[in-house]
């Protein structure tokens, strides 16, 4: 006792020392019945006191309720200063919470991933990391009994233990220094303390697991400050690192299912990732690069625009429409709201159709590399519960558990073998492509979720494919779910010997014998790594605004799609007119600009038209299996800028620049 004593006064100076207006604020805070959070960083306290910080690590199971009565004591200390401040008094329900960041608590060994907890860890500071997946409802626990023996009158608290579902064993011997051997005992009813009382499930993130795992997860037990830290609606995906106590609990008794200890973490600190995923770390050194880089090719854009191009899924030759679309789809456009209130996606959608072996896989698992936060599944193994959210029971009450669409919340879900999903399966994702929720009324929970997710989908046609029918006959997927995906491209594997003699000699490595060393240089800078942080630094940094030009020609666009369309009635509605708008945003945060320009405005009409079964501006769009990177974007751009406005009929309107020569024609 004189030993924690000591311990209990360290802890009481260091908080003195370091969070002394943490201390101040507690006691001057109205309510004494709330329960008070202060954050430690476990790496200030290993500065300060490393023999404290290994204790509190090796048993945590003692030391941090020492800690919390150490906040008390310390608030003791220093509450003279506010004796005469209206409601100033000292708050007994104050939570010491340990931060692990930036300690060594992060490294591999204490810092595992949840497949990978064992009997070691347990009774240790242990930290892990995974995605939410179930919240359960709040509830409330009885925190501690008084009991008094009958012979002796001693007085002592027995806690609730969690191995057995937090009930509160009744006493079997007396604890005194007495020698009494008494089992009888009786409840002080004097007062009695409840606590809030939570439990959630966390999952480890499927990006860090290797192909045929299955993802792992643990229940984490939430109490006092720590409830409702993420809730159910609101970020039922997020990505937490809990820090706390690894304990075990018993399985629920049910017949003919054999009784184990299942381990369960004991939450002491709870941090979201979500809240700091708007802040990844980008170096400074790396944002120069990319200036210096758009500065190389001022003169030549689109040429620097296909260099970063050439990065997406290198192993695959040519297609620059499929990169293109893939590159726009994943930087997306500019959320904003209307007059009405009514919010407008930012997030593009993109679904590819093609024949076998045309890469569409290959593009879907290489766009999730390049996502911060990607779910890949397969049409044929996913259900509607399974894609959106699902109604568990879990010891007779009932919760919701997330699907791959509520998982890849802010980040983008592939779904591949489109074709193969059922119907009604289909359907349920209508109103999460849109309006980017998921509405779910089961088992008497009724809620909203959040899926502001994009959504990568790929498929077969429905047999041959057949140029003269609409689209919605050669994949069979409706209308409505067509009219959703901003991009819709069809691969083709027509017979060109031209072609497939260039695409041999690639993939057998006998080509790119006249590839310059300005080109290995920048095949070289666009690694994995480098296009992700340009991708996220993008999208953060820029916020493109149109220009008049570019409203020009996004309205003459529409409106001649609008007159001409016969076979492409389900891609031709006003979701077309949003999704040029926010294409044309991408491709401007794509060239580093904060201005959506003509150039952009073309680039998202001919993404457009690669969508359409039949072209509404004549030869503009050949084959998109056939698409390969040409010598002079900017020349080639110039021509095909100066045949689609004079299709649009406004070419009058505008100077047209030939940039090559930056002459006005």
């Amino acid at each position: 006792m004189e030993k924690e004593s000591g311990h209990g006064k360290e802890m009481a100076a260091f908080l003195i020392q370091h969070h002394l207006d943490e201390l101040r604020s507690v006691i001057l805070s109205s309510d004494p019945r709330l329960h008070y959070p202060l954050h430690v960083d476990f790496a200030e306290l290993m500065d300060d006191n490393p023999p404290l910080a290994h204790l509190i690590f090796e048993h945590p199971k003692e030391f941090l309720p020492l800690f919390d009565e150490s906040a008390v004591r310390a608030q003791r200390v220093i509450f003279e200063d506010f004796k005469r401040m209206e409601n100033a008094s000292v708050k007994v329900y104050t939570h010491v919470r340990i931060n692990v960041a930036g300690s060594p608590l992060e490294c591999p060994e204490t810092f595992p991933s949840i497949g990978r907890v064992r009997v070691k860890h347990r009774g240790i500071l242990l930290t892990l990391k995974g995605t939410v997946i179930r919240t359960s409802a709040v509830k409330m626990i009885e925190g501690e009994k008084i009991y008094e023996c009958r012979v002796c009158k001693h007085r002592f608290k027995v806690y609730p233990e969690v191995e057995t579902g937090n009930s509160i064993p009744r006493p079997t011997f007396c604890p005194s220094q007495k020698n009494c051997e008494s089992t009888r005992f009786q409840i002080i009813e004097e007062r009695s303390i409840c606590h809030d009382y939570q439990e959630i499930k966390i999952q480890e993130s499927t990006q860090v697991l290797g192909v045929g795992a299955i993802p792992r997860s643990i229940p984490v037990i939430l109490k006092d400050d720590l409830v409702d830290i993420v809730k159910a609606g609101v970020s039922l995906s997020d990505d937490v690192i809990v820090t706390g106590v690894l304990t075990a609990k018993w399985s629920s008794d049910m017949k003919d299912v054999r009784c184990d200890l299942d381990p369960v973490l004991i939450a002491n600190h709870v941090r979201r990732m979500n809240e700091l995923k708007s802040d990844v770390d980008i170096p400074e050194d790396i944002i120069l690069k990319f200036k210096n880089f758009w500065t190389n090719f001022k003169d030549a854009p689109l040429k620097g625009r296909n260099a970063i191009l050439r990065g997406i899924c290198p192993q695959i030759f040519g297609l620059f429409t499929v990169k293109l679309a893939v590159a726009l789809t994943l930087i997306g456009g500019v959320q904003h709201v209307d007059a009405s209130g009514t919010k407008i996606r930012g997030e593009s959608h993109l679904l590819l159709v093609g024949d076998p072996g045309t890469g569409k896989s290959q593009f879907l698992k290489y766009s999730a590399k390049l996502s911060n936060r990607s779910v890949i599944t397969t049409g044929l193994g996913s259900t509607s519960a399974g894609l959106t959210v699902t109604a568990v029971k879990d010891g007779g009450e009932w919760m919701l558990e997330a699907g791959a669409l509520v998982l890849a919340d802010g980040g983008i879900c592939c779904i591949d073998e489109f074709d193969s999903m059922r119907e009604h399966d289909r359907a349920t994702i209508h109103e999460a492509m849109e309006q980017q929720t998921i509405s779910v009324a089961k088992a008497g929970l009724v809620t909203t979720l959040s899926t502001r997710t994009i959504v990568f989908g790929a498929t077969n046609p429905k047999g041959h494919y057949d140029p003269d029918q609409p689209l919605s006959v050669n994949t069979a997927l409706s209308g409505p779910l067509l009219s959703r995906f901003d991009i819709v491209l069809v691969l083709l594997d027509t017979k060109n010997p031209e072609w497939d003699s260039v695409v041999s000699s690639h993939i057998l490595y006998e080509s790119e014998e006249k590839k310059g060393k300005q080109d290995e240089n920048l095949s070289d800078m666009w690694s994995l790594t480098m296009l992700r942080r340009y991708i996220h630094f993008v999208k953060g940094y820029f916020r493109p605004v149109l220009t008049k030009e570019a409203e020009k020609v996004i309205s003459s666009y529409y409106q001649l799609q609008r007159r001409s369309a016969t076979q492409n009635a389900a891609r031709t509605t006003v979701r077309m007119l949003e999704s040029l708008i926010r294409l044309a945003q991408a491709h401007a945060r794509l060239m580093f600009r904060n201005e959506v320009t003509r150039l952009d405005a073309i680039t998202a009409i001919l993404c457009i038209e690669s969508s359409m079964t039949t072209s509404a501006i004549v030869d503009s769009v050949g084959n998109v299996l056939h698409s390969n990177f040409m010598d002079n974007p900017d020349q080639e751009y110039a021509k095909q800028e100066r045949l689609i406005l004079q299709k649009l009929r406004c070419i009058d309107d505008f100077p047209m620049i030939d940039i090559a020569d930056d002459e006005v024609v």
